[in-house]
């Protein structure tokens, strides 16, 4: 009797073991009754995880940095307004806020600083550690253009902000589909222009978050436990995607200067004004040569 009492004591703690995953981030680890699960971040932190909702963009950085630092398996991978932004930095290893949200100062362990949005990107030039980042400006809206891959039908456009605002429901945790603004197509480009916003003011959000998990499954790798693509189905066609490119609207716009443009560009820029200055310099030098021979030809005309 006892050894049959064991053995069902034993398969319901494999069974609740089994159960014990987040679906929300595939490289948590989960144990323990009631379950918990945590990830793995610098100096080996195990940060605890709330898999009911999709984990803040700030860990999931932190995470693959430390995976990377170990070894570990991780890939990284038209403006709405002229204020939008891209993110040109990648990943780094940000501080985040006890809560996940990312701090406005970022240093990633170095003397350079530079402050970052709530998408944790980069919205100053860079500077030393005296650098001022007065409060955390908000991203509410972020603009996807997303390349398909080729299909063999048509898309119904018409249908496509529902079908697009229903798969993100679906695969982003019941992401509210009402912030799906807008949805653009062009069928030659196989591109999609996809507007998600939030009014301004709102400090709680998931939209930066979903932006992220998006941005991951299209480009490299998904981070969700399911390794499913992320494909929206129109009129019956899915769609899977190749590409993908997010463009950042604060709420604030952001202080780039000269300092942040390449080399190439600001090689341009100086190609241009020396291009300009010996311009002005040949018409001053030719407007004094055309002076000083009508000078001359009316001395001639005297004599």
């Amino acid at each position: 009797m006892k050894i049959w009492i064991a053995l069902i004591v034993a398969t319901f703690a494999v069974g609740a073991y089994a159960q014990c995953n987040c679906e929300t981030m595939k490289w948590a680890t989960c144990d323990g009754t009631p379950c918990v699960c945590h990830l793995m971040t610098e100096n080996s932190t195990k940060q605890v995880l709330d898999c009911n909702k999709l984990i803040p963009k700030c860990f999931l950085m932190k995470g693959e940095m430390y995976r990377a630092r170990k070894g570990l398996s991780t890939r990284t991978g038209g403006k709405p307004v002229e204020t939008a932004f891209v993110d040109n930095d990648g990943i780094y290893d940000p501080d985040c806020e006890n809560d996940g949200t990312f701090r406005a100062k970022q240093c990633n362990n170095t003397d350079t600083c530079w402050c970052v949005n709530s998408a944790g990107v980069r919205r100053t030039d860079k500077g030393d550690k005296n650098l001022k980042c007065e409060e955390l400006v908000i991203t509410y809206w972020v603009r996807l253009e997303l390349k398909h891959k080729e299909i063999t039908g048509k898309v119904d456009a018409p249908n496509l902000k529902a079908a697009i605002a229903d798969a993100m429901h679906k695969r982003y945790l019941n992401f509210n589909k009402d912030l799906v603004k807008g949805v653009e197509y062009d069928p030659d480009a196989r591109l999609l222009v996809v507007d998600v916003e939030q009014p301004k003011g709102q400090r709680k959000s998931d939209l930066t978050n979903m932006a992220y998990y998006m941005e991951k499954d299209v480009k490299v790798l998904p981070l969700l436990r399911s390794q499913d693509p992320f494909t929206p189905t129109v009129g019956g066609q899915k769609l899977e995607f190749e590409n993908i490119l997010v463009y950042y609207v604060d709420e604030k716009a952001p202080t780039f200067t000269m300092q942040n443009l390449s080399g190439g560009i600001i090689a341009v820029i100086v190609v241009v004004v020396l291009a300009v200055v010996a311009g002005l310099l040949v018409l001053f030098f030719a407007t004094r040569r055309q002076r000083k021979y009508n000078k001359t030809q009316r001395e001639m005309d005297n004599m």
